[in-house]
Order: structure tokens, then sequence, then C-alpha cells
């Protein structure tokens, strides 16, 4: 009978199971292609980073460590002149010196870091703490600020994201396929840890000049990476 409970049931079966054929194999979804798109710019490096120590050298290492105290508080009160360089006291050592035939004696090193966007002032001022301050400069690098890093990934944010959709428009077109929606994208910047990129820095002899920089750049790249779904 079209009306018994026996002929529903078999009803319900067969349109439950029409229904599961319809509906796509798991894990399967519409068709995507992968698409990746990089821009890079070249940044003028506008940060210097620069360590200087201290040394002094004595039997007495209490004797060293308070030529070597005085040395970095003479530094500090000196770089007070400069505001727009900031200086920060950084590592400390004291090394037993044994020679053959010689006294025992003691080093004691202080190193102080100077950190500006200033650079006429910062050279200015490490080449008064080498001339007349008694320190040594260690070290010097280069890197772009902050904020020259930010203007500078959303310039290249806004060109990588413009080259993937004209990629992914493209790869969807080559593919057979009359159009396309944006599925997962991932967007990356670059720099990592670094930020003292590779540039050349001089520094003058004593009395023979201010400190020459020459501060080099930067490249700041942003990579767009994700995939497109395709659509007929």
């Amino acid at each position: 009978m079209p009306n018994s409970p026996r002929f529903a049931a078999l009803a319900c079966i067969v349109f439950a199971a029409d229904a599961f054929a319809q509906m796509p194999a798991p894990g399967m979804g519409p068709p995507a292609v992968t698409v990746t798109a990089v821009a890079t710019t070249t940044v003028a490096n506008d940060r210097l980073q620069a360590w200087l120590r201290a040394e002094s050298e004595d039997a007495s290492p209490a004797t060293a460590a308070g030529e070597t105290n005085a040395l970095v508080a003479k530094a500090l009160a000196a770089a007070k002149a400069y505001p727009a360089v900031k200086a920060a006291t950084g590592g400390y050592s004291t090394q037993q010196i044994a020679e053959k035939g010689k006294p025992t004696r003691w080093r004691v090193t202080q190193w102080i870091s100077l950190d500006a966007e200033d650079f006429t002032q910062a050279a200015t001022l490490m080449t008064k703490l080498q001339d007349q301050g008694g320190m040594l400069l260690s070290n010097m690098g280069f890197s772009i600020s902050d904020k020259a890093r930010k203007a500078a990934e959303d310039s290249v944010t806004e060109q990588a994201i413009r080259s993937w959709q004209a990629r992914a428009g493209a790869a969807a077109r080559g593919l057979g396929f009359s159009g396309w929606r944006v599925g997962h994208v991932a967007v990356q910047t670059s720099g990592g840890e670094s930020i003292y990129p590779r540039a050349r820095a001089m520094a003058a002899q004593a009395a023979a000049g201010p400190v020459t920089l020459e501060a080099g750049t930067t490249e700041v790249s942003v990579t767009v990476s994700g995939d497109a779904v395709l659509e007929k």
C-alpha cells in the first residue's frame, strides 16, 4: 500500500541516499590554485648603533676597575650634550692576564652603546669619545627605524597584493576558469631579527677629523601567498 509504514520508511531511505550522493566527498572542496607574489623596495638606513669600550690594565684589579669606571662615567656625561643620541652601558668584564716572565695584571673592560637617527651628532660624539675620552670604537651598524620600516612595509604590501590578484586572475584564465575568489591568504614581511644590515663604516684615526659614515640601504620585502578558488 502506498501509505503503509513500510513504504514510507523505504521512501525516506531512498531520499536520504539521494541527498548523500549529491554531497561532495569528504575533504574535497572546489578547485583552487596556490599563487605567490613578492614586492620589494629599497630604503635608506636612518638608524645607527655603535659600541665603544673603555679598557684599563693594572697589577691591581681595583685600580684597573676604577680607571675603566672613570672613563665610562666621563663618556656618559659627554653624551648628555648630544640629545639626539641615546647612550647606555653594556657588558662589563674582568680578565686576568698571566704571561711567562711578567707579573700578573688585570684588564677591565666595559662597553657603552650609542643609538641615534641623527648621524651628525653621533659621528661628532664618537669622535670626541675616541679623541678625548679614551674610548675605543668596537663596532658600528646601520638599520632603518621602526617608522621607516612600517611605511615601507605598508607601501609594498599594497603592491604585493595587487600583484597577487593579477597572478590569480591569470592562473584562473590559463586553467580555463572564468572567475576566481580569494581563499586563505598569508602576508609576510621580511626583515626578521637582524636589524643591522651590511653597510660600510669607516672610523677616522685619532685627531684626523670626525668619524665618516656611509649608512647604505636596506631591502624591505612583503610576500603574499595563498589560494585562489576557481569558479566556472
